[in-house]
């Protein structure tokens, strides 16, 4: 059986094109990961067994019709979106999708991606459901100045944490509300963050759920990283994953504080880092593969913990007409 895969806005994720490749020849799969980006310059696209360039995501009808091109053309048994400007578009027109091309669409409903993608939607649905966050600050506390700092400042919808902000005094908070305009201001979380990762199959069942402590971050994502098994934070995430409803891997971040686990975000995709998860034993590519030839999976908590993950930068070099030609530096 021939399966291949779609990766959506491949960009640098040179990790998880490379993890879906060795899930596939481990398990002795026929198939091509195929990655696609607006950019001919984006690095993963050199990894995969087939490349293709595609519109911006902003144009929504050409993104659409170039998948279902694709699809058709490399016979794609899955589309795997990567980052979260997509998300919404793919959930509210995968129906289209998969009738016209017959793959899967790695997406959960609508109602999830909205809840994940609006991070009030998202405070709203954790305290509605009994799960801790740091407290939501109002307008009408910030503009009468009951403001206790410092506080935390983020958009509505951002991610790999652009434009957000520690914020120590009314004055930075005054200018950042005014730089990001549509945003949430919380009470400041103090303890240690954790990224978990967990894995859904296509009805939402739980397969997998492994924390990981965030050691260090640049641009939001993760740099380094340990696995660490805490039954804890694992009951947690397992209840809100179960309540939620999510399909594929999810990437919860959150905090151990003095109050107990809080929740950042909900992101539901694959993120930066989930190759670290990968590689201690939560193979979420080679579940994808099982899935797609028809098995049925169940929970397992077999994973390696106490493992460090340290992410570094790699470069590769094209020639002159932008062919690659294997040659890493």
């Amino acid at each position: 059986m021939e399966i291949n895969i779609l990766i959506l806005s491949a960009g640098r994720r040179v990790e998880l094109t490379n993890c879906f490749k060795a899930a596939r020849d481990r398990l002795g799969i026929e198939g091509k990961v195929i990655a696609a980006d607006c950019s001919e310059l984006a690095p993963a696209l050199y990894f995969a067994d087939e490349m293709r360039i595609v519109p911006r995501i902003s144009e929504n009808d050409a993104y659409i019709s170039a998948i279902i091109e694709i699809c058709r053309e490399l016979k794609v048994r899955l589309i795997v979106p990567t980052i979260d400007t997509e998300l919404i578009l793919l959930s509210e027109r995968r129906e289209e999708i998969e009738s016209q091309t017959g793959a899967k669409v790695l997406i959960s409903d609508p109602a999830v991606i909205r809840i994940c993608r609006n991070k009030i939607e998202t405070q709203k649905y954790l305290e509605e459901h009994g799960f801790l966050v740091p407290r939501m600050i109002t307008e009408e506390e910030m503009d009468q100045d009951r403001v206790r700092y410092p506080v935390f400042i983020k958009p509505l919808d951002g991610s790999s944490s652009i434009h957000a902000y520690r914020v120590e005094t009314k004055e930075e908070l005054c200018t950042y509300r005014k730089l990001i305009g549509n945003y949430i201001v919380q009470e400041l979380m103090e303890g240690e963050e954790y990224t978990v990762d967990a894995f859904l199959d296509f009805d939402s069942g739980l397969i997998s759920v492994v924390p990981r402590l965030r050691i260090a971050t640049r641009s939001g994502e993760i740099a380094k990283g340990r696995i660490v098994r805490d039954e804890e934070i694992t009951r947690d995430v397992t209840r809100l994953l179960k309540e939620l409803k999510p399909i594929g891997h999810i990437t919860v971040q959150c905090m151990k504080t003095k109050r107990g686990i809080e929740y950042i975000e909900i992101n539901p995709r694959f993120g930066g880092g989930a190759p670290m998860s990968v590689a201690a034993g939560a193979d979420s590519c080679e579940n994808l593969y099982r899935l797609l030839r028809g098995e049925s999976l169940t929970y397992r908590d077999r994973y390696r913990d106490g493992i460090t993950f340290l992410r570094f930068d790699a470069s590769i070099m094209l020639d002159e007409e932008l062919k690659y030609e294997g040659r890493r530096l």
